[in-house]
């Protein structure tokens, strides 16, 4: 089993007890990743809850204006998150300080919510959390990938993103709490996912080891020359990894923000406002319970299949939105084919994306791939936004299963040739 000592920082490889015990997956250093995610998730689930109902119902903004402040959540971060993974690999595989400083941005910005009624405002605010965000993704996944054996990865992703969910799962119900128990609902929520925030940053610190190193690697290798901004954007000619992000953006671009579905299903459903910060629950229990199972699966069978499959789990719950049945049972139903969704994509696709990028460059590499798949879906936040807008709701989400279909197809074809491989 793999262990990190924070208080060294230094790895060590603790053998296994015998010829008959399976090898440790899980390394430590992914287990206290999971744990800073678990606590930063209930911070920022606990904002993402209340949002949209907070700036259309609250403050009076149309779905083109929140298509607009949904897209700044998805876009902002992936502009800086080719600088966050180049300055992690850059800095020597410094990963866990340029992760901090993402962290640390991100706690700033939620109590910056308390002084914010406007959609500039709330834009620009949102626009500094994206970045803290954007800056701390790829070089988190790219400690995973380091610490984690390779036939191991999807597992080892699987079991951060289910910590990761668990946050998620919490956060809505903190929220929830908050706003039946308080007056001023929307001024606690904020001040309350500051203070945990908070938490989160301090966890990183004091639990995870500044320098990560592969199970494997009892003996420290000698460290690698520090990778230029080309040579990391000269990992696109790599064919492997060149397909897996055209992919993962030509899906991104038809992919429909949790928002707007939440937003969907409260309309279609006839649900009380008061139930709009639990819909995410659904999602998140989902995704939690499958999370680790899908993750080892992918490391048995193929990855990027895996993820493709996931793609069509989500194109039949839009077709379940768009169908007649209506009601309680039918929001659950999508729902679980959302979660569903996240559980055989989101881990699945940082593990493949490891697989076909070099060492030295894994965080470049996971900010490649993370950056089209997030400016895709940017461009999907405004493009949906203006489309409900002008169509309605029901025949913007039509269109957009549509050419989630036909982008399915294509990639199918694309990925069929990428072969995951060791490097």
């Amino acid at each position: 089993m793999y262990l990190a000592d924070s208080r060294s920082n230094k790895a060590a490889v603790v053998p296994d007890s015998g010829p008959g015990r399976r090898s440790a997956a899980v390394p430590g250093t992914v287990l206290a990743l999971g744990a800073v995610s678990l606590i930063t998730d209930i911070s920022s689930e606990m904002v993402t809850a209340v949002l949209p109902l907070y700036v259309v119902a609250g403050l009076g903004l149309s779905p083109l204006g929140f298509g607009l402040l949904d897209g700044i959540n998805n876009g902002v971060g992936a502009l800086v998150r080719l600088a966050g993974g180049h300055l992690a690999d850059r800095g020597g595989r410094r990963h866990k300080v340029v992760a901090g400083i993402g962290y640390g941005l991100s706690a700033v910005c939620k109590p910056l919510l308390l002084l914010a009624s406007t959609l500039p405002v709330i834009s620009a605010v949102l626009a500094a959390d994206r970045t803290g965000k954007g800056l701390r993704t790829a070089p988190r996944d790219a400690m995973i990938s380091l610490a984690t054996e390779p036939e191991h990865r999807g597992r080892a992703f699987g079991v951060h993103r289910a910590m990761d969910t668990t946050g998620a799962l919490l956060g809505p119900l903190v929220a929830f709490a908050v706003l039946r128990a308080t007056v001023d609902g929307y001024d606690a929520v904020f001040a309350v996912s500051g203070c945990v925030a908070v938490l989160g940053v301090l966890v990183l610190v004091l639990f995870v080891p500044r320098r990560i190193v592969a199970p494997t690697d009892a003996v420290r290798l000698p460290e690698p020359a520090r990778p230029e901004l080309r040579d990391a954007l000269g990992l696109l000619r790599r064919p492997e990894l060149r397909r897996l992000t055209l992919c993962a953006t030509l899906l991104g671009l038809t992919t429909v923000s949790d928002s707007f579905l939440y937003l969907l299903l409260q309309r279609e459903g006839d649900l009380p406002a008061h139930l709009f910060p639990l819909l995410p629950l659904g999602t998140a229990a989902v995704f939690l319970l499958l999370a680790v199972p899908l993750g080892a699966l992918a490391d048995r069978v193929s990855r990027r299949r895996l993820f493709l499959a996931g793609h069509g789990v989500l194109l039949l719950g839009y077709g379940l939105v768009l169908s007649p049945w209506h009601g309680g049972p039918a929001v659950v139903a999508v729902l679980v084919l959302h979660g569903t969704f996240y559980a055989a994509t989101d881990g699945v696709l940082a593990a493949a994306t490891a697989g076909v990028v070099p060492a030295q460059h894994q965080g470049a590499g996971q900010a490649l791939v993370g950056t089209g798949q997030a400016l895709a879906r940017f461009a999907c936040s405004l493009a949906f936004g203006a489309a409900w807008s002008l169509w309605g709701g029901r025949s913007a989400l039509a269109v957009t299963a549509a050419a989630l279909a036909v982008s399915a197809v294509v990639a199918s074809f694309v990925l069929r040739t990428t072969d995951e491989v060791p490097v």
